[in-house]
């Protein structure tokens, strides 16, 4: 028996609409997700309406070896809101790695310090970034990183612009963290690697 044209050509049609379903959905959750950044707090480094795309492939990796992921040092990342529905309304928020468990942050004075066993006396963690983070940082904080978690904040960290760990989001689970940004792909003319 010989099956119709019509019908072949159909049954071709569904397994491929299919297969680009499955396609997208197996991209997006272990190879890449793209997002809007909305809001200032990561000012100057990334702005309201920015398109990035954020790198799975790390986490997946990291969760098939049966670890959670653990993000560099000054890190843009995006990863679940722990307080969403409470004081902020964004599922994902973005925001810069600063310090990892067991190191001690403190914010005085509008200057972010960072202490650990390599540093006992402290360093400034924005010294890498050539300054993106704007310089003042309000409020004080004096804590240690949590076992699991880590401490981040927004690039723009004049006033209350960043809701971070320094005022009120506290620190990151790790199994919280979508993955790091790795590339702006929007607007065109200000593509860049993170």
């Amino acid at each position: 028996m010989q099956r119709h044209p019509g019908l072949k050509d159909a049954m071709g049609l569904i397994g491929f609409a299919l297969a680009v379903v499955l396609g997208t959905v197996i991209l997006n959750t272990f190879v890449f997700r793209s997002y809007n950044v909305v809001g200032g707090s990561m000012q100057n480094t990334l702005h309201t309406d920015d398109r990035i795309i954020v790198n799975r492939l790390s986490v997946t990796i990291a969760h098939l070896e049966n670890k959670e992921y653990q993000p560099e040092r000054g890190q843009i990342i995006v990863f679940v809101n722990p307080k969403n529905g409470s004081t902020e309304n964004e599922q994902y928020l973005i925001k810069r790695v600063i310090a990892f468990a067991g190191e001690r942050v403190v914010v005085e004075d509008g200057k972010l310090t960072v202490y650990n066993k390599d540093h006992p006396n402290g360093f400034d963690p924005d010294v890498a970034f050539h300054g993106e983070p704007k310089s003042y940082t309000s409020g004080n904080t004096d804590l240690i990183v949590p076992e699991g978690e880590v401490f981040v904040a927004g690039d723009n960290r004049e006033g209350s612009n960043s809701f971070d760990s320094r005022n009120g989001l506290g620190t990151i689970p790790l199994y919280d963290i979508i993955g790091p940004a790795s590339v702006r792909i929007f607007p065109f003319n200000k593509i860049r690697l993170f």
